[in-house]
């Protein structure tokens, strides 16, 4: 090929150096802003997921305590009109129930190494086990995950019981003299399902602070102004509560002092109510029980 025709095409192709220096590429900036946007989302997406893990909890919670409920009810069909036994110690000294197999709740829980709060066999001994095929996993909420140190270093990862029983309702054992619950004594203690008056103003289960459950009796006067057991706030603030006619409700705590973390003495019990932070403790004495008088 002759030389100038070489020449030629040497000189219509673009340099080397040209074609380099006009590559697209990231700048800094835009670099930094795709970055950010990735971590808004990677945060959107835990968030949700977060937030649908609480709401699954909730649905177990809540379907936990309509079986309860339902075994409760159908107790009371199977025993002639009887509550199952709801045995309680004396509050006023602080005492708890001695254990007794023919109560609904036959543990204790507490912050210590015992047996109770990790030995599933209480759900074959309950008087609901054949209304619950002994399942103890309807007795605690999954959201339920409180340990002491102590638990934590032995290896645990939860306890056996979320769920307390309202005192007023059932057979209150050695906590009853002449037909009243010493603990509540101007109160109706509702020892049959008929005595009710009004089954859907009742609570019957309720989500206990794992500071205060303890036994499976939660009481507190409802004159007396002071928290002896607290209801758990586990669910966004909110707490699971049964009633006598069968139906729950998620009920939002209003006070910030009803809202204890969930963590051993995080309850600071007992604890009084303060006159302006009085709402979620008059919700739940209005339906613990009515006033003796009433029924007579």
């Amino acid at each position: 090929m002759p030389p100038a025709c070489r020449t030629s095409s040497l000189r219509g192709s673009p340099p080397r150096e040209a074609t380099l220096r006009f590559k697209p590429g990231f700048t800094l900036i835009e670099l930094l802003v795709v970055i950010g946007a990735t971590g808004i989302l990677a945060a959107m997406v835990l968030l949700s997921v977060g937030q649908g893990k609480q709401r699954a909890q909730r649905i177990v919670c809540v379907n936990n305590l309509r079986e309860l409920g339902y075994a409760w009810i159908q107790y009371s069909y199977d025993h002639e009109d009887r509550l199952v036994r709801n045995g309680g110690g004396d509050r006023a000294k602080l005492a708890l129930v001695s254990r007794n197999e023919s109560n609904w709740a036959n543990n204790v829980m507490s912050w210590e190494l015992d047996s109770d709060n990790t030995n599933l066999a209480f759900a074959a001994r309950s008087p609901f086990s054949s209304y619950l095929s002994g399942s103890a996993s309807l007795y605690r909420c999954p959201s339920d995950k409180a340990l002491s140190d102590v638990q934590r270093s032995a290896g645990w990862r939860q306890r056996v019981r979320s769920y307390s029983m309202n005192g007023m309702v059932g057979d209150a054992g050695e906590s009853m003299q002449s037909g009243r619950n010493v603990n509540n004594p101007d109160y109706v203690q509702f020892v049959t399902y008929t005595s009710i008056p009004d089954p859907s103003s009742i609570f019957v289960f309720v989500e206990e602070h794992p500071d205060s459950i303890n036994d499976g009796y939660f009481l507190n006067n409802p004159d007396s102004g002071e928290w002896i057991d607290l209801p758990a706030s586990t669910h966004e603030g909110a707490g699971v509560v049964s009633f006598a006619d069968g139906h729950i409700e998620v009920h939002p705590w209003k006070d910030a002092e009803t809202r204890r973390p969930s963590v051993p003495d995080g309850a600071g019990l007992p604890m009084a109510v303060s006159a302006a932070r009085h709402e979620d403790f008059e919700w739940l004495a209005r339906r613990t029980s009515v006033e003796a008088h009433q029924s007579e």
